[in-house]
Protein backbone atom coordinates (compact mmCIF):
# COMPACT_ATOMS: atom_id res chain seq x y z
CA UNK A 1 0.00 0.00 0.00
CA UNK A 2 1.31 3.75 -0.56
CA UNK A 3 1.65 5.74 1.96
CA UNK A 4 -0.93 8.50 0.59
CA UNK A 5 -3.24 6.00 -0.11
CA UNK A 6 -6.67 5.98 1.64
CA UNK A 7 -9.64 3.43 2.69
CA UNK A 8 -13.00 5.21 2.84
CA UNK A 9 -16.52 4.53 3.69
CA UNK A 10 -19.40 6.58 2.90
CA UNK A 11 -23.11 5.87 4.62
CA UNK A 12 -25.30 8.92 4.64
CA UNK A 13 -23.48 11.67 6.21
CA UNK A 14 -21.43 9.22 7.91
CA UNK A 15 -17.21 9.22 6.32
CA UNK A 16 -14.84 6.84 7.68
CA UNK A 17 -11.64 7.69 6.21
CA UNK A 18 -7.96 6.05 6.48
CA UNK A 19 -5.11 4.36 5.62
CA UNK A 20 -5.37 0.94 7.06
CA UNK A 21 -8.42 -1.07 5.41
CA UNK A 22 -9.01 -3.42 8.32
CA UNK A 23 -9.13 -0.48 10.38
CA UNK A 24 -12.04 1.24 8.25
CA UNK A 25 -13.98 -1.60 8.02
CA UNK A 26 -14.51 -2.39 11.74
CA UNK A 27 -15.12 1.45 12.56
CA UNK A 28 -17.97 1.00 9.88
CA UNK A 29 -19.07 -2.14 11.39
CA UNK A 30 -19.29 -0.62 15.03
CA UNK A 31 -20.95 3.19 13.76
CA UNK A 32 -23.77 0.69 11.47
CA UNK A 33 -24.35 -1.31 14.77
CA UNK A 34 -24.44 1.63 16.86
CA UNK A 35 -27.03 3.93 14.75
CA UNK A 36 -29.91 3.95 16.65
CA UNK A 37 -33.36 2.43 14.77
CA UNK A 38 -35.12 5.36 14.00
CA UNK A 39 -38.03 4.88 12.14
CA UNK A 40 -39.10 7.83 9.61
CA UNK A 41 -41.84 8.97 11.30
CA UNK A 42 -40.15 9.40 13.89
CA UNK A 43 -42.14 7.86 16.54
CA UNK A 44 -40.15 6.46 19.50
CA UNK A 45 -40.56 2.33 20.32
CA UNK A 46 -43.59 1.16 22.31
CA UNK A 47 -42.78 1.99 25.82
CA UNK A 48 -40.29 4.57 25.14
CA UNK A 49 -40.66 8.50 26.61
CA UNK A 50 -41.90 10.19 23.52
CA UNK A 51 -40.36 13.87 23.88
CA UNK A 52 -42.98 16.60 24.11
CA UNK A 53 -46.11 14.90 24.53
CA UNK A 54 -46.26 14.16 28.27
CA UNK A 55 -45.77 10.56 28.46
CA UNK A 56 -44.35 7.19 27.01
CA UNK A 57 -45.91 5.75 23.53
CA UNK A 58 -48.84 3.07 24.31
CA UNK A 59 -48.57 2.12 20.97
CA UNK A 60 -50.83 3.14 17.94
CA UNK A 61 -54.75 2.48 19.34
CA UNK A 62 -57.08 1.28 16.51
CA UNK A 63 -59.80 4.08 17.98
CA UNK A 64 -62.81 4.92 16.16
CA UNK A 65 -62.79 6.56 13.19
CA UNK A 66 -59.20 7.20 13.32
CA UNK A 67 -56.28 5.70 15.18
CA UNK A 68 -54.18 7.57 17.42
CA UNK A 69 -51.04 6.90 19.87
CA UNK A 70 -51.80 6.35 23.41
CA UNK A 71 -49.38 8.48 25.35
CA UNK A 72 -49.37 7.86 29.14
CA UNK A 73 -47.18 9.94 31.94
CA UNK A 74 -45.02 8.47 34.55
CA UNK A 75 -43.73 9.42 38.20
CA UNK A 76 -45.37 9.48 41.37
CA UNK A 77 -47.66 12.37 40.26
CA UNK A 78 -49.35 10.44 37.26
CA UNK A 79 -51.65 8.23 39.59
CA UNK A 80 -54.09 8.51 42.29
CA UNK A 81 -56.18 6.42 44.48
CA UNK A 82 -59.50 7.67 44.26
CA UNK A 83 -63.33 6.74 44.13
CA UNK A 84 -64.89 6.57 40.57
CA UNK A 85 -68.16 8.34 41.65
CA UNK A 86 -71.48 8.26 41.29
CA UNK A 87 -72.40 5.03 43.64
CA UNK A 88 -76.46 4.12 42.54
CA UNK A 89 -76.53 6.16 39.35
CA UNK A 90 -76.60 5.23 35.72
CA UNK A 91 -74.45 7.53 33.65
CA UNK A 92 -75.58 6.92 29.98
CA UNK A 93 -72.86 9.65 28.82
CA UNK A 94 -69.96 7.17 30.64
CA UNK A 95 -70.50 3.44 28.96
CA UNK A 96 -68.63 3.24 25.67
CA UNK A 97 -65.97 1.02 25.82
CA UNK A 98 -63.74 2.89 23.57
CA UNK A 99 -63.81 6.54 23.87
CA UNK A 100 -62.43 7.30 27.19
CA UNK A 101 -61.89 11.10 26.03
CA UNK A 102 -66.05 11.46 25.93
CA UNK A 103 -66.75 9.23 28.79
CA UNK A 104 -64.52 11.61 31.09
CA UNK A 105 -66.20 14.68 29.35
CA UNK A 106 -69.33 13.73 30.04
CA UNK A 107 -67.85 12.75 33.82
CA UNK A 108 -66.90 16.15 34.39
CA UNK A 109 -69.53 18.18 32.97
CA UNK A 110 -70.56 21.34 34.77
CA UNK A 111 -73.17 19.47 37.16
CA UNK A 112 -70.78 16.75 38.21
CA UNK A 113 -67.57 17.77 38.63
CA UNK A 114 -67.07 16.81 42.43
CA UNK A 115 -68.93 13.66 41.86
CA UNK A 116 -66.35 12.19 39.91
CA UNK A 117 -62.92 12.12 41.72
CA UNK A 118 -61.11 9.71 39.17
CA UNK A 119 -62.11 11.33 35.98
CA UNK A 120 -61.51 14.73 37.83
CA UNK A 121 -57.98 14.24 38.63
CA UNK A 122 -57.03 12.70 34.72
CA UNK A 123 -58.77 15.79 33.43
CA UNK A 124 -57.06 18.31 35.74
CA UNK A 125 -53.33 16.17 34.56
CA UNK A 126 -51.07 18.58 33.06
CA UNK A 127 -47.28 17.49 31.42
CA UNK A 128 -45.21 19.10 28.92
CA UNK A 129 -47.66 21.54 28.34
CA UNK A 130 -50.60 19.18 27.40
CA UNK A 131 -53.76 19.48 29.25
CA UNK A 132 -55.92 17.25 27.44
CA UNK A 133 -55.26 13.94 29.67
CA UNK A 134 -58.29 11.52 30.44
CA UNK A 135 -59.59 8.40 32.23
CA UNK A 136 -58.76 5.97 29.76
CA UNK A 137 -61.57 3.41 28.77
CA UNK A 138 -62.18 -0.04 28.90
CA UNK A 139 -60.39 -1.38 25.81
CA UNK A 140 -57.69 1.41 26.06
CA UNK A 141 -56.88 -0.24 29.10
CA UNK A 142 -56.83 -3.56 27.86
CA UNK A 143 -54.75 -2.19 24.81
CA UNK A 144 -52.31 -0.53 27.30
CA UNK A 145 -51.98 -3.67 29.56
CA UNK A 146 -50.53 -5.58 26.30
CA UNK A 147 -49.03 -2.90 24.98
CA UNK A 148 -47.44 -1.14 28.60
CA UNK A 149 -48.11 -3.56 31.66
CA UNK A 150 -44.52 -2.07 33.14
CA UNK A 151 -45.19 1.18 32.69
CA UNK A 152 -48.46 0.83 35.15
CA UNK A 153 -48.30 -0.03 39.05
CA UNK A 154 -49.23 -3.55 39.61
CA UNK A 155 -52.98 -2.78 40.47
CA UNK A 156 -56.78 -2.15 39.82
CA UNK A 157 -57.17 1.11 37.77
CA UNK A 158 -60.10 2.53 37.01
CA UNK A 159 -61.30 3.22 33.59
CA UNK A 160 -63.83 5.78 32.46
CA UNK A 161 -66.92 3.16 30.97
CA UNK A 162 -69.40 2.22 33.35
CA UNK A 163 -70.78 -1.04 33.97
CA UNK A 164 -73.70 0.04 35.89
CA UNK A 165 -75.60 2.49 38.23
CA UNK A 166 -73.18 0.43 40.95
CA UNK A 167 -69.47 -0.43 39.60
CA UNK A 168 -67.44 0.76 36.78
CA UNK A 169 -64.96 -1.18 34.91
CA UNK A 170 -61.43 -1.03 36.18
CA UNK A 171 -57.80 -3.18 34.67
CA UNK A 172 -55.58 -5.25 36.74
CA UNK A 173 -52.30 -4.14 35.67
CA UNK A 174 -50.62 -6.98 37.92
CA UNK A 175 -52.92 -10.14 36.93
CA UNK A 176 -54.37 -8.50 33.08
CA UNK A 177 -57.93 -8.86 34.25
CA UNK A 178 -60.31 -6.47 33.48
CA UNK A 179 -63.35 -6.45 36.22
CA UNK A 180 -66.03 -4.17 37.50
CA UNK A 181 -65.78 -2.94 40.92
CA UNK A 182 -68.13 -1.12 43.04
CA UNK A 183 -68.04 2.73 42.00
CA UNK A 184 -67.54 3.27 46.17
CA UNK A 185 -63.89 1.51 46.62
CA UNK A 186 -60.46 3.55 45.63
CA UNK A 187 -58.46 2.20 42.88
CA UNK A 188 -55.92 4.06 41.14
CA UNK A 189 -56.98 6.86 38.03
CA UNK A 190 -54.25 6.84 35.47
CA UNK A 191 -54.45 10.06 32.84
CA UNK A 192 -53.71 9.46 29.40
CA UNK A 193 -53.63 11.34 26.06
CA UNK A 194 -54.23 11.07 22.34
CA UNK A 195 -51.39 11.87 19.97
CA UNK A 196 -53.18 11.23 16.22
CA UNK A 197 -50.22 11.23 13.15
Amino acid sequence: MRSNELTTYTRGDLMISGPDEAVVLKLATLAIAAEPAITASGIPAIGEYWPGEGGVNGGLFPGGDKPYYLIMPTGADAESSLEWGSYGQELDGAKSPWDGQANTAYLISSNREHDHPAAQFCAAYERDGHKDFYLMARREASFLEITVPDVFTKAYHWTSSQRSAYFAYTMDFGAGWLDNNGKLNERLARPVRRKFI
